[in-house]
């Protein structure tokens, strides 16, 4: 008779929809080690091995699709139950996953803190990461909801707008363009740009803006992070699109300036988004409730 724990089907899980020991450690703030024990006692406890090795990759094998598929139905179960005992409870509390992209690491801790203060119960689970990773994690059906800026077209998604999120051209205080006005895109060509890693909502959308106009640019340095950018740019080592979420404070101290650019600020909105016919918690539709009626109040942020 096997004696599962749930602890080592909820490692079991991570580890197969990852494809990773490493990744499933970080998802479950476990170290690796930690991780590999558990997986090597589930594999004696069954009497046959769950993974095989090819290269560097890790697969599932006949017994471990078939421990895959009966632990996804149990922590899935498991969370059915904690939601219907949350609901009679009428109680906002338990955890909340969410998957975000990196650039609303900036606004998102406000929301999230005077969310707390509310309901102190809450047990939030943050992943920043770039949109490649959110989009990833979102058809995954990973989180509660994700937050992102440019969302993908799909039909299976169901997506609630919630706040501006506006893009300007940010340049050092002391840039040669920084009290120009109405600046062509192909003037900007000649700049020293400073982009996003692909996979990045910001550089997704200059991208395509770029592609519209027929403006070719050939970037001077790609960085992995807006606060990353943010700090080259304050060094003088050119000029970049960012969220001006992400440089409020250095406009208010003279640190950068947003440049009168033909066509900018562009004005998009942030999502919160995830897939059709997912049954949100109660904390969930608590959390998603508020950020739609009070980010507005709470979050601002100057256009010019």
């Amino acid at each position: 008779m096997m004696h599962l724990t749930f602890q080592q089907l909820k490692l079991f899980e991570s580890v197969s929809r990852l494809g990773s020991y490493t990744r499933a450690a970080e998802e479950l703030f476990l170290t690796q080690p930690a991780v590999s024990i558990q997986i090597k006692r589930l594999e004696e406890q069954t009497g046959l091995p769950l993974f095989e090795k090819v290269g560097k990759k890790i697969f599932l094998t006949a017994a471990g699709k078939a421990m895959y598929e009966a632990s996804s139905d149990i922590l899935n179960r498991v969370d059915s139950l904690k939601n219907s005992i949350e609901e009679l409870k009428g109680e906002v509390k338990g955890p909340l996953h969410l998957s975000v992209v990196t650039t609303a690491k900036y606004f998102l801790p406000n929301l999230l803190g005077t969310f707390l203060q509310k309901y102190p119960d809450v047990e939030p689970k943050l992943k920043f990461t770039n949109r490649a990773r959110v989009i990833e994690r979102l058809m995954n059906n990973d989180d509660d909801f994700v937050i992102m800026g440019q969302v993908p077209k799909d039909d299976n998604l169901e997506t609630y707008p919630f706040l501006n999120n506006i893009l300007g051209i940010v340049a050092s205080a002391g840039h040669p363009l920084a009290n120009k006005k109405h600046i062509t895109l192909k003037e900007l060509a000649r700049q020293r740009f400073l982009i996003r890693e692909s996979g990045s909502g910001t550089r997704y959308v200059f991208d395509n803006l770029l592609k519209e106009h027929g403006v070719e640019i050939e970037p001077y340095m790609e960085l992995g992070s807006s606060e990353a950018i943010k700090q080259a740019v304050m060094a003088g080592l050119g000029i970049a699109v960012l969220s001006l979420h992400s440089v409020q404070l250095e406009r208010e101290v003279n640190k950068l300036t947003v440049l009168n650019v033909e066509g900018f600020p562009l004005k998009r909105r942030w999502y919160a988004v995830h897939l059709k016919g997912r049954k949100l918690s109660l904390v969930a539709r608590t959390f998603l409730e508020y950020i739609l009626e009070e980010s507005h109040k709470i979050i601002k942020v100057k256009f010019d």
